[in-house]
């Protein structure tokens, strides 16, 4: 192909089309993605089987992927059946007592983006020497892995550090108005429930729950908790949040969303000031079709999910990963359960990485740091909205020390809303309306204590980052690119915003994705299945059993998996989960590249 720094454009994937065939629910988002970063839709997929999604022109050879639900012979071959057998009906359902399917195709959704992460990585790789490659993606992989964390400490050396059983937020005020509570700091909760005159020792067994609850997927709080919040007018709540440091938000619907939707991209690219520095040394690291980012440094400073998954997932495709701790190391390396000491949760998104310990507060740990981005390729962090300006590590700022950096940032908001709360997971499900989206008609809405946007914005910072290194590639200048838990959730709630805008119902209709009670467990039909066999009384056979009978009747329906640590012997994943060196299972990576 041409030189890429020869190569006029704007957006990453600009004179490429793009064909499609396959499940809508997986290529719809592809397309919607490809037609974002620049490329024009050249109609459906070239011949083949169904499943197909191809990406060519601007020089370099075609770049193909093949999307499917599963394995053929598993038994899963929709959302629904892929969540059950997954264990996302197990996590979502914590909070409720029993295994629960998200309403929103949040399988299909992350396979999507996971099918435009290859596709980008692939061109990456060719326009850096490799040959095309062939990505195959699969929505129980993305499903394994957005249970990954849950899955690790299953299979911990040790017990969960917080009771798992049914509980947890959203709060109610007198007036009926759900909402959802924040704090990152045991003194504001404390001052917050103090403020709402709670039991000492409600509030005082209630701070684990919630502290965990992003680690378990349920917080069991004490009742007094809920009646107190259901004693009190909403003003009265936002009054002792505001003195007490915590954060509410209240739930917004599908309908008010769509009001003040404002249909950005869920990810941003800006090239940087400066051209290509001629100086710098190339890798003598070749990448390959399976590899495409070999060669290539990543520095990673994040917490919790969104930052390190990006991370991690950019690792799988060869680069080199080096997280920046403070000093001490991650304090997150210490989180129960742990697999040969060090925390099972954390290894989900960590194990590879290389660490070098930094104190970003030090003015010579700062300028250590410029240094390291001198010789970086990505540099990746979710600090707090200004802190990395306030440093001095901005994207302006590091590209004056390496023009041809990709300086990316995970964010919570991306500054797209003026009165954002704290931009955490739950937060941003609350006020984008996720926790009507992933509840059917009849139910309470409530933000999935199973942490969806995280995961979800962690999948769409490695497809920014991916985004940003094609761009690098085509035109020779660093680039600075932001992704959010924000953008997260306009992607997963896209479809139930379409409907609004068309006057039909938001939601799924009542019962949708509810397993089906067997005598030793549940099961889930599919999706289109699921009306014919609710007429079924499957309760007193074996969950088996039960799916042979809907199978005779011709409708498919597979086992809910609701102990995650089965997952191992689960032969409809056989051979896809292993254990890493620490002894913490790890799920395989969620595509493959040939």
């Amino acid at each position: 192909m041409a030189s890429p720094a020869t190569t006029q454009t704007v957006r990453p994937l600009d004179t490429l089309g793009f064909g499609t065939s396959g499940p809508p629910q997986i290529t719809d988002v592809v397309a919607e993605h490809l037609r974002l970063l620049g490329a024009r839709s050249d109609g459906p997929a070239d011949d083949g089987p169904p499943g197909r999604v191809t990406l060519s022109g601007a020089g370099f050879d075609p770049a193909r992927a093949t999307v499917t639900w599963a394995k053929p012979g598993s038994g899963l071959v929709d959302e629904a059946t892929v969540q059950a057998a997954t264990g996302m009906m197990a996590v979502h359902g914590r909070r409720d007592g029993s295994p629960r399917g998200l309403a929103a195709d949040y399988a299909a959704t992350a396979t999507a983006v996971l099918t435009v992460q290859g596709l980008l990585a692939g061109l990456v790789g060719q326009a850096r020497g490799a040959g095309p490659s062939h990505i195959t993606t699969g929505a129980d992989r993305a499903g394994l892995l957005a249970v990954s964390q849950y899955l690790a400490a299953a299979g911990a050396d040790e017990g969960e550090a917080a009771e798992l059983a049914p509980g947890g937020p959203p709060f109610t005020s007198v007036e009926g108005v759900l909402f959802e509570l924040e704090t990152l700091d045991p003194g504001a909760w404390a001052a917050f429930w103090r403020a709402l005159g709670a039991p000492a020792d409600a509030m005082r067994a209630g701070w684990r729950p919630f502290q965990f609850r992003y680690a378990t997927a349920c917080a069991p709080f004490p009742p007094a908790l809920h009646s107190v919040t259901r004693s009190h007018p909403l003003p009265r709540i936002r009054q002792a949040a505001v003195l007490s440091g915590a954060e509410v938000c209240v739930l917004r619907t599908l309908a008010e969303r769509a009001l003040e939707t404002d249909g950005a991209a869920p990810w941003s690219l800006r090239p940087l000031a400066g051209g290509p520095d001629a100086s710098r040394p190339r890798t003598t690291v070749s990448p390959s079709a399976a590899r495409p980012l070999a060669g290539l440094t990543v520095l990673e400073a994040g917490r919790r999910i969104q930052a390190p998954l990006a991370a991690h997932l950019l690792g799988l495709l060869g680069a080199e990963v080096i997280r920046i701790e403070p000093p001490g190391g991650d304090p997150l390396r210490g989180m129960p359960p742990a697999c040969s000491g060090i925390s099972a949760r954390w290894l989900a998104l960590n194990r590879g990485k290389k660490a070098v310990e930094v104190d970003i507060k030090a003015g010579a740990d700062r300028r250590r740091l410029r240094e390291m981005a001198a010789e970086a390729d990505v540099f990746l962090h979710n600090w707090a909205p200004g802190k990395a300006a306030e440093l001095g590590l901005d994207a302006d700022d590091l590209a004056r020390v390496n023009p041809a950096l990709v300086h990316a940032y995970t964010s919570g908001w991306a500054e797209r809303l003026q009165d954002a709360p704290m931009g955490t997971d739950f937060m941003v499900q609350a006020r984008t309306a996720v926790g009507e989206a992933v509840r059917p008609e009849g139910e309470p809405p409530a933000p999935s204590l199973m942490t969806l946007l995280d995961v979800l914005g962690g999948l769409h910072g490695a497809e920014a980052v991916l985004a940003g290194l094609l761009l690098r590639e085509r035109t020779g200048h660093g680039v600075r690119v932001d992704s959010s838990l924000l953008g997260a959730a306009d992607t997963l709630t896209a479809p139930a915003l379409r409907r609004v805008a068309r006057g039909e119902p938001a939601r799924r209709p009542a019962g949708f994705r509810y397993p089906l009670a067997t005598a030793d467990g549940w099961l889930a039909p599919a999706d289109e299945c699921a009306g014919a066999a609710a007429a079924y009384d499957l309760r007193d056979l074996s969950t088996g059993d039960a799916v042979a009978l809907l199978s005779s009747h011709g409708l498919a329906a597979t086992a809910v998996t609701t102990d995650l640590s089965a997952l191992h012997h689960d032969a409809r994943f056989a051979g896809s989960i292993g254990r890493d060196a620490h002894g913490a299972p790890a799920v395989p990576a969620p595509w493959s590249l040939v």
